[in-house]
């Protein structure tokens, strides 16, 4: 990769939130839960074993880094991976630490 670092500080900063948020284990055990599907809160609150309460919190700090995007249906929020490329650096990490 050629970066200029100088020139890249913000995007470096952006770099570097990305990796802050996944290296919490509850915030990359929700990622992990939608990784392939899009869950509500109770779903992937279950899938955990953390509290409803506990899980919107996090996942307030995942949308807010745009890791995550939300869709809501009536009463109910489902939340899914922002985009692409969030998938491929989890699927990325995945294989790494399991070769």
């Amino acid at each position: 990769m050629d970066i200029n670092i100088k020139e890249n500080i913000e995007k470096i900063n952006e770099m570097s939130d990305f990796f802050k948020a996944l290296s919490d284990p509850t915030r990359l055990k929700i990622v992990l839960s939608i990784s392939d599907k899009e869950l509500c809160v109770n779903d992937i609150a279950a899938n955990i074993g953390m509290t409803k309460s506990a899980v919107s919190h996090q996942l307030s700090y995942l949308k807010n880094l745009r890791l995550i995007k939300s869709r809501k249906e009536g009463k109910e929020v489902f939340y899914s991976l922002d985009d692409d490329h969030v998938s491929l650096s989890i699927k990325s990490v995945w294989e790494h630490v399991n070769e």
